[in-house]
């Protein structure tokens, strides 16, 4: 059962956010937006463009937009992109499409991105962006998880925990972090930060005619 409703005509109106979590792989990122986007009807995932191949068991358009490279140059060429970012050999960015519109109108989306297209993300439209960095308990448990995954090589983790150790560096970078050391603990925490954030007095467009109506 959701755990917040969708908007509806009884709520104030709200201008919506978009709402960053960054982690390192293995931190816990996926399992926590996945949790959200489960229980929350009131946030959408924004569909990164990406120039890296299907894989199997994904949709274009539900897990990612494929593109090859000459699409993704002139979508960069056009500004189409909130931020795009090399990823292990493969492009990444974040389309803007009807984002801005749908922000307007109390709409929230969850953003899947490293601390690259979140400072891209934040110079474009800081006043919507909310960023949170999960982290991982300790860099043995890091290993440990991805390791316990047995989808990559020993060549492909070490490249993982060293991309890892770069992107912990730019954790004070974030508005809020959080420490991953039990799952729902961590879920419960996030929740609460996208809960605070909704509430904030500048998102509450629907305040100042209710309080125009109180005061009369």
């Amino acid at each position: 059962m959701a755990e917040h409703k969708a908007l509806s005509h009884t709520d104030l109106a709200r201008r919506g956010l978009m709402f960053i979590l960054s982690s390192p792989s293995g931190a816990g990122k996926t399992t926590i937006s996945r949790k959200l986007l489960e229980t929350d009807e009131a946030i959408k995932l924004s569909v990164s463009v990406t120039t890296r191949p299907m894989r199997p068991g994904e949709k274009d358009g539900v897990h990612y937009f494929f593109v090859d490279d000459a699409e993704f140059d002139r979508m960069v060429e056009e500004d189409d992109f909130y931020e795009w970012a090399h990823v292990f050999g493969h492009r990444y960015g974040t389309p803007k499409g009807r984002i801005r519109d749908a922000l307007k109108h109390g709409q929230d989306f969850l953003f899947d991105i490293d601390w690259q297209g979140t400072q891209q993300l934040y110079q474009k439209d800081q006043q919507d962006t909310v960023s949170v960095f999960i982290l991982p308990p300790s860099i043995a448990e890091l290993r440990r998880r991805l390791e316990g995954r047995a989808q990559d090589s020993a060549e492909v983790i070490d490249a993982r925990m060293e991309r890892a150790r770069a992107e912990i560096s730019h954790w004070a970078e974030y508005d809020y972090v959080v420490i991953n050391d039990d799952l729902d603990e961590c879920y419960a925490k996030v929740r609460e930060i996208l809960h605070a954030e909704r509430m904030k007095r500048t998102r509450q467009t629907g305040l100042i005619p209710f309080v125009r109506e109180l005061m009369g």
